[in-house]
């Protein structure tokens, strides 16, 4: 018996277990029988789902997928929140921000800087080559900000720290990181690089690399181009997380941002510059290369 006839009996099998039971998804089931341009079979409770979305969207312009989520649950709907972006993104519902963005580098400062050495640089070896940055992260009604240093050879993000605040502690933390996860490295020769912005230009920042030996590099003012690496990392942040994520407080970013590089870019996100592997896999496997 087809599933539409099991809706036309006395007593109808729901849909959702009637697919169940044959093994098919619902989505599956309104694909095979609207095709080959027969007329359209509407899901009901999903139409009901989309109005409601419609209804607060029009009440409440400002929210975002998940703060509908939960205003659908105390209207009685029960939707997970991926579900509900997806109907949002199909309705051009989400919330796009056009606000000021903050600039992250100052420039105009009085502190030494320094020539840029990449362009002198094959780099063949792990701790060969740091690049770190600075992005900013829009939350729902103030922006926090975000300071990176990948390596270059694995395009591992081994240092990261997130703050409501653009200062030297800033990039601070992201700088002690990165040494903590690197204590046991040999860092001869290793290069810094970064833009010419105050928080990297100052004594405690310089300081601090020139304690453990780390040459500093500095791109040219205004080239964007000559931190390429670490403006990509920028982009797949926001692109594969960010931009697809309503942050509700500062701990929500932190959570969010943290899980994404440590869990997906660091570990899973696959690489094509290194074989098509995920940082922490290739770095494991050059350690034990090395060691035979």
């Amino acid at each position: 018996m087809a599933i539409s006839e099991m809706s036309s009996v006395k007593d109808p099998v729901p849909l959702s277990e009637a697919c169940s039971l044959l093994g098919v998804s619902r989505s599956g089931y309104y694909d095979w029988i609207n095709r080959d341009g027969a007329t359209p079979v509407v899901d009901e409770s999903e139409m009901k789902l989309k109005n409601e979305i419609q209804k607060i969207a029009l009440k409440y312009t400002k929210y975002g997928y998940r703060r509908m989520t939960v205003e659908l649950f105390r209207r009685g709907f029960l939707a997970n929140s991926k579900h509900v972006r997806r109907l949002m993104r199909e309705d051009n519902l989400l919330v796009v921000r056009h606000a000021f963005r903050p600039v992250t580098t100052d420039s105009n400062h009085g502190l030494p800087v320094y020539q840029n050495l990449t362009r002198d640089i094959d780099v063949i070896r792990l701790n060969q080559l740091w690049v770190a940055d600075i992005t900013y992260i829009q939350l729902l009604n103030e922006f926090v900000y975000l300071a990176v240093i990948l390596d270059i050879f694995s395009r591992r993000c081994i240092g990261w720290n997130l703050s409501r605040n653009l200062d030297t502690q800033l990039t601070m933390g992201a700088l002690k990181m990165a040494l903590r996860r690197r204590r046991n490295c040999d860092l001869t020769g290793l290069v810094h690089h970064s833009d010419q912005g105050v928080q990297y230009a100052s004594n405690v920042y310089v300081e601090c690399l020139k304690s453990h030996g780390i040459r500093i590099s500095m791109s040219r003012r205004g080239n964007p181009y000559d931190n390429a690496f670490a403006e990509s990392f920028i982009k797949t942040l926001k692109c594969e997380e960010v931009y697809l994520t309503e942050y509700l407080s500062f701990q929500d970013a932190l959570d969010n941002i943290g899980k994404f590089i440590e869990k997906i870019y660091n570990k899973k996100r696959l690489h094509s510059s290194i074989g098509y592997k995920p940082p922490e896999e290739f770095e494991m496997e050059v350690a034990l290369s090395s060691e035979a």
